[in-house]
């Protein structure tokens, strides 16, 4: 397996990144910091208890805050984020992803809201795979195929987790280990995650793996993200940096074509509010009851660390950028969700919000022309996703 980005040197650090993440994001918040914000916002890392599990273990939410007053909550339970806080032009604060106050409400709604996703994010078809002339048969747990690593994937299991800060960073480093045949993965998969929100408005998301078997991995996360933080995204912005997507079958895997966006409903490469085209009369748009597709991205390699995304709402300013090394985006425009769930007191309604999942392509274990997700022993996974938060 030629995995390029097995042997990237990335840390968990802001310099890690590329220049233009860390440099851009730090003009930013310069500029956007209200003056009562900077006056009383420290970098800091807290826990508390956020509920317990069936099993009588306890969970932990853990809250970030850097020192712009931005804030990024998650918990040990599914690695899930459950809030990010962040600011719009005029310096008012907005929690811009969709999740509960508690464990139960995780517990009771399994829509992956706000989780970490592993081994395998998105969809695996017919729920299985052949390594080595030997057929694994997954979980199946969406009709007839495998979604998002299974009914227990990495979004259902307690992590072990540590905070850590320093100079200008805090953050929680989450372990796990997957047992060989768990879900239907061969191999004892080692798994560590890395969430880090530095001073310059940056969250980063680093994940790491090593097998004594060789499996797929494709890890990923899954907020579901609001600008405004509640109502309809109809009328919020999207730019993606894909001229090509993978169009999908009734049951949403890959027919393994690569697609040109131009002239059809999924050409974000110049940005425009998500309602504008999501109503045309489309096969994809049927087949995926809207958008919820993987966007090819327009990177030299697999690996390269780019602009994957950006997400903003016109009226307010704020604005998301997402970034990562992967060669693929998954968006998906809420299109399941129905109003009938509601959490931190927002009723979660139809096209509410949308998740940007940079990830490899679906189905890639059953399609050889797409870059590969198998992962052998003595090689390392690793990963990296950056959200940046603007207010333009």
């Amino acid at each position: 397996m030629n995995f390029k980005r097995l042997a990237l040197a990335l840390c968990v650090t802001a310099a890690c990144a590329q220049p233009t993440f860390a440099a851009e994001t730090a003009a930013a918040a310069a500029s956007q910091k209200p003056a009562a914000v900077k006056a009383v916002a420290q970098l800091s890392v807290t826990e508390a208890p956020f509920g317990k599990l069936p099993s009588g273990e306890s969970t932990t939410l853990f809250t970030l805050t850097n020192a712009n007053g931005v804030v990024v909550k998650a918990t040990n339970y599914g690695g899930v984020i459950t809030s990010m806080i962040t600011p719009d032009k005029s310096g008012n604060m907005a929690d811009i992803v969709l999740g509960f106050d508690n464990i139960d409400g995780y517990l009771k709604n399994k829509s992956y809201y706000g989780a970490l996703i592993g081994r395998y994010g998105n969809r695996i078809g017919k729920a299985q795979f052949a390594i080595d002339g030997k057929t694994y048969n997954l979980d199946k747990n969406d009709s007839a195929n495998h979604l998002h690593g299974g009914s227990k994937g990495f979004w259902a299991v307690l992590w072990d987790a540590k905070s850590f800060k320093t100079a200008n960073s805090v953050g929680i480093t989450l372990t796990h280990t997957s047992p060989d045949g768990d879900q239907g993965y061969p191999g004892n998969l080692k798994a560590t995650v890395v969430y880090e929100l530095t001073n310059n408005n940056e969250f980063t998301i680093t994940y790491g793996a090593t097998t004594d078997k060789p499996t797929h991995v494709n890890m990923t996360q899954h907020p579901y993200f609001n600008m405004v933080g509640k109502g309809s995204i109809l009328n919020q912005e999207l730019y993606i940096n894909g001229s090509k997507y993978t169009p999908v079958d009734s049951g949403l895997i890959p027919t393994g074509e690569l697609a040109p966006v131009a002239g059809t409903p999924f050409d974000f490469t110049k940005a425009h509010t998500i309602g504008q085209m999501i109503g045309q009369t489309n096969e994809q748009l049927k087949n995926g009851g809207g958008y919820d597709h993987n966007w090819v991205l327009n990177k030299k390699t697999a690996d390269e660390w780019g602009l994957d995304a950006r997400f903003s709402d016109p009226v307010s300013g704020r604005t998301l950028e997402v970034y990562s090394d992967e060669p693929g985006i998954q968006f998906y425009s809420g299109n399941f969700l129905e109003g009938k769930v509601e959490g931190k007191g927002v009723k979660f309604e139809y096209r509410g919000a949308i998740c940007l999942e940079p990830q490899h392509y679906p189905d890639t274990p059953n399609k050889p022309k797409f870059p590969s997700t198998l992962l052998k022993p003595g090689e390392e996974y690793k990963s990296k996703i950056g959200f940046k938060f603007v207010a333009k």
